[in-house]
C-alpha cells in the first residue's frame, strides 16, 4: 500500500487521554489536512475511507476523536463545553504543524457535519493560520427537521444543570436520515465506536447553542473553503451552507450541490456518487496546493471554471454556477 497508518494516545490540556490517528503517503506529503469527525462519530474506521483516499493522493492526513468519543476517554457522546473540542482540536493540530518536517507545508482542516462547526471554530481562533477548510455537510444550524420543539428545547434549558448528562432528548433516528446506501447504513450501526443512543441533555443544547453563534457569525469566516451538500440532505440544512458560501467574508469560496444525495455524502452514498464527491475534494485541494508553487491548476478535470455560467456578481467578481452545480466565486 502506498500509506503507513498509524494511532498515537495523547493527553488534553485538561488531562484526558485522546485518541488520534494518521494516514501518511510513502513520500513527502503535498499537504496537511486535519479531520474533524460528526457527532457520535470517530476516525479511526469511520473516516478511513477518507484518510485512505487522501492519503493515496499524497495528503497527510491527521484524526483526532473528541472527549467522551469513539477511543478516547469520557463520558460517552457528553460535551460539557464545545470548546473544550475546539481546543483540543487547535492544540493538536498545531503540535502537528510545528513539527519540523510539516513545518512548510499547508494546513488544511476538513469537517463533516459537526466537524464542519468544529473546523469553522478552529479557524476562528487563529484566522490567519489555515490555508483552507473543506466542509461537508457542515453543522451551521440544526435542520428543523430534526430540532426539537421549541417548547421541549425550554423546558431541557430549565432542567440541564441538574440532569446534564441523562439521555433524554427526544430525536430522529439520524442514522436513518443521514445515510442513503442500506449497506452502509448497517455497516455504521455494526460500529460499536459509534454513539447511537440519544443525546444527553448538555450535548444538544451545546450543539443548538454552538449552531446559533456560527449561523449569526457567517461573516467571520475568511478562509479558503469548499463546502458540498446534499440537496436532499435531512440531517443539516443545505440552505445554511448556501448561507455560509454567501456572507463568508472569503476571497476564496467554492459550494458544490449535490441533487438527489443525503448528509452522509462520503461514507452514506451509493459507490459511484462517493466517488463524485471525493473527485470534487481532491480537485480542490489539489487546486489550491499546486496553483502557490507556480503550476497549473489543471491536475484533475473535476472541477472546471471554464465550464461555469455567471449567475450574479458580488463586489465585481463573478460568481459562477457550473453545469454540475458548482459555485465558484474567487477575487484572486
Amino acid at each position: 500500500m502506498d500509506f503507513e497508518y498509524r494511532e498515537v494516545y495523547i493527553n488534553s490540556s485538561r488531562g484526558v487521554q485522546l485518541f488520534t490517528c494518521r494516514w501518511l503517503p510513502s513520500s513527502s506529503p503535498k499537504a496537511l489536512v486535519f479531520l474533524c469527525h460528526g457527532y457520535g462519530m470517530e476516525c479511526s474506521n469511520f473516516m478511513k475511507g477518507v484518510g485512505m483516499k487522501l492519503a493515496l493522493d499524497g495528503y497527510a492526513v491527521f484524526g483526532i476523536d473528541y472527549e467522551g468519543h469513539g477511543r478516547s476517554m469520557g463520558a460517552r457522546c457528553y460535551i460539557k463545553r464545545f470548546d473544550n473540542i475546539v481546543d483540543d482540536c487547535s492544540n493538536y493540530f498545531k503540535s502537528i504543524c510545528e513539527q519540523e518536517e510539516y513545518k512548510e507545508k499547508k494546513r488544511f482542516l476538513y469537517g463533516e457535519s459537526m466537524g464542519g462547526a468544529v473546523a469553522l471554530l478552529v479557524h476562528r481562533k487563529d484566522p490567519s493560520f489555515w490555508h483552507g477548510a473543506i466542509l461537508v455537510a457542515p453543522m451551521c444550524k440544526i435542520s428543523e427537521k430534526v430540532k426539537p420543539h421549541p417548547v421541549i428545547i425550554s423546558l431541557l434549558m430549565r432542567v440541564v444543570d441538574l440532569i446534564p448528562k441523562w439521555k433524554i432528548v427526544p430525536t430522529k433516528d439520524v442514522i436513518d436520515s443521514a445515510f442513503k446506501d442500506p449497506a452502509k447504513r448497517e455497516e455504521v450501526r455494526s460500529n460499536k465506536l459509534i454513539y447511537q443512543e440519544k443525546p444527553r441533555l448538555k450535548t444538544a443544547l451545546e450543539l443548538l447553542r454552538t449552531s446559533m453563534d456560527l449561523e449569526d457569525t457567517l461573516d467571520q469566516v475568511t478562509l479558503p473553503f469548499l463546502v458540498l451538500h446534499g440537496e436532499a440532505d435531512a440531517v443539516t440544512d443545505p440552505e445554511v451552507s448556501r448561507a455560509l458560501y454567501e456572507q463568508a467574508s472569503s476571497k476564496d469560496k467554492t459550494m458544490k450541490l449535490y441533487p438527489g444525495m443525503w448528509h452522509a455524502l462520503t461514507a452514506g452514498e451509493p459507490d459511484n456518487n462517493v466517488d463524485i464527491v471525493f473527485s470534487d475534494i481532491l480537485s480542490w485541494l489539489d487546486n489550491r496546493v499546486l496553483r502557490d508553487h507556480g503550476h497549473g491548476c489543471k491536475s484533475r478535470s473535476s472541477i472546471k471554471n471554464s465550464e461555469s455560467l455567471p449567475v450574479a456578481s458580488a463586489e465585481g467578481n463573478a460568481t459562477k454556477l457550473n453545469r454540475r452545480g458548482l459555485y465558484h466565486y474567487s477575487a484572486l
